[in-house]
């Protein structure tokens, strides 16, 4: 178990010292610390002084100090910043946590000061086992060093010998995939170059906490695919931290969620909960003319469907049959479900149709559907637009669509103040993994750029897919004609 307290240190240090630095051990060692936590931050703030003008550093470098000796009253020069301020968590052994926040909230500052790299001004920080960090681009490289040098390295500051770097060299060169710029100095990389090498070498050091901020933005698609393989793979057997803008990245790979709003911790629960309700804030803050309210899903007077004795008979068929593919919806819309908006519309009800628009509640097969999402206008909407989305249990995104496309040549209609009105989205529904998902929906007023949410209900059902269909993906078409034909020439 070990406290971080280090001062970070130049870029410029030989990499000598920066093995003796990495063997050192801390001289604080905290106490009755359980053997399940990874991370522990009990009241931890940090502040930076901020000064208006470059002259103002030097001054309270040596007036304060003058002005005690006449016995006065010191005056600051510089200003306060807080950039966290009393921030309490643990994190468990084999936990996904995502850390998500605004810019300048405090994520990036967080997860320094758990590498060590920046002290606290107040509170502590213990971690449980081997640390491996991908932070800002460049961070802990030396410029003048080729790539093969800061591989050496980064994995001595990390705990590795030089020897056991060796065994391993091969393989986190052939991870980056850089070629022969990694015999080259790192100022001549691109920064996709540089995350390649910086996670090539997080990703060999048998690291027990995993910790991400924001690095996997930059790269091509092949390698930010091989990163969150390797991702999956890690947080089958070890910790991961992730700060994160993509809310699609936190709720695929974490099952929790810490929101930091200006240096606090404004939220820490379930990841889909917490990114709901930080989607709701963020979009408050995008359109400051109108109020956004969330609303979580109530207990009391929700709005169950009625026993439905047919449904049973036919589960009942469905699991006794070789069907394939069965798509069974939980219950009927529940217009007291979780919602957030702006208020000047509500969707009052969301049904499944057949190609006849007969509501269905068992869909035998993957075919042609009609989602329809009932509408009401609590104020005049202008240029209405409805949208429509289909996420999996861990509320990954799978199919997202909205009737704004279908209006990209004409004006949608004008909807007038108390009018009702619905949407139809018929689409041919694919091959899904056995289990639960949800559909939503949600109705806004504007463009595709610029819109006001005014309800989206990201629950407004739930259905629950049985299958025997093999899906390697998120999702699978269904194959019209497969065959293999054999060549007359042979080779």
């Amino acid at each position: 178990m070990k406290s971080h307290g280090s001062e970070a240190r130049a870029r410029s240090e030989t990499e000598e010292s920066q093995r003796e630095r990495a063997q050192s051990s801390s001289p604080h060692q905290p106490a009755h610390v359980t053997d399940d936590v990874a991370i522990r931050v009990q009241n931890l703030s940090k502040c930076y002084q901020i000064y208006d003008a470059p002259h103002d550093r030097l001054k309270q470098a040596i007036y304060p100090r003058l002005w005690r000796l006449l016995g006065r009253e010191p005056k600051n020069y510089a200003r306060e910043f807080w950039a966290l301020r009393d921030v309490s968590f643990e994190v468990k052994k084999g936990e996904t946590v995502g850390v998500i926040g605004r810019n300048g909230s405090g994520k990036s500052t967080l997860l320094k000061m758990i590498c060590g790299i920046l002290n606290p001004a107040s509170g502590s920080i213990q971690t449980n086992g081997r640390i491996a960090a991908l932070l800002e681009l460049g961070s802990g490289f030396n410029p003048e060093f080729t790539g093969r040098e800061n591989v050496y390295m980064n994995a001595a500051v990390l705990g590795l010998s030089k020897e056991e770097t060796g065994i391993r060299f091969s393989d986190i060169a052939a991870f980056a995939d850089i070629g022969e710029f990694i015999e080259q100095p790192v100022k001549t990389y691109s920064s996709g170059m540089m995350v390649r090498l910086a996670f090539a070498v997080m990703a060999h050091v048998d690291a027990d906490i995993l910790i991400i901020d924001e690095a996997l933005a930059v790269g091509d698609a092949v390698f930010v695919q091989r990163c969150y393989r390797f991702i999956h793979t890690f947080i089958e057997k070890g910790t991961l931290l992730l700060v994160s803008h993509s809310m699609q990245s936190i709720v695929e790979l974490c099952n929790r969620s810490i929101w930091i709003k200006g240096g606090e911790i404004s939220q820490d629960g379930d990841a889909k909960t917490v990114v709901r309700h930080y989607t709701a804030f963020v979009h408050q803050q995008l359109n400051t003319d109108v109020a956004v309210s969330v609303i979580s899903k109530g207990h009391a007077n929700c709005v169950r469907s009625a026993p439905d004795k047919s449904l049973d008979k036919r589960r009942e068929v469905l699991n006794n049959s070789n069907l394939r593919f069965s798509i069974q919806l939980q219950e009927n819309f529940d217009f007291n479900s979780a919602h957030w908006g702006a208020g000047g519309a509500e969707i009052v009800d969301v049904e499944l149709l057949d190609s006849m628009g007969e509501r269905l509640r068992v869909i035998e097969d993957c075919g042609t559907v009609k989602v329809r999402v009932h509408c009401r206008a609590l104020q005049d909407l202008h240029r209405p637009i409805v949208g429509i989305n289909i996420r999996n249990k861990r509320g990954l995104e799978l199919i997202s669509e909205n009737s704004n496309l279908t209006y990209f040549l004409a004006s949608p209609p004008r909807i007038d103040k108390g009018r009702a009105f619905f949407a139809d989205f018929q689409f041919f529904l694919p091959y899904l993994p056995a289990g639960e998902y949800t559909l939503g929906a949600a109705i806004a007023d504007g463009t595709q750029e610029k819109f006001v949410q005014h309800q989206r209900r990201d629950e407004a059902l739930r259905f629950n897919v049985i299958s025997s269909h093999v899906v390697y993906g998120q999702f699978a078409m269904p194959l019209e004609e497969c065959e293999i034909v054999l060549k007359d020439v042979e080779l």
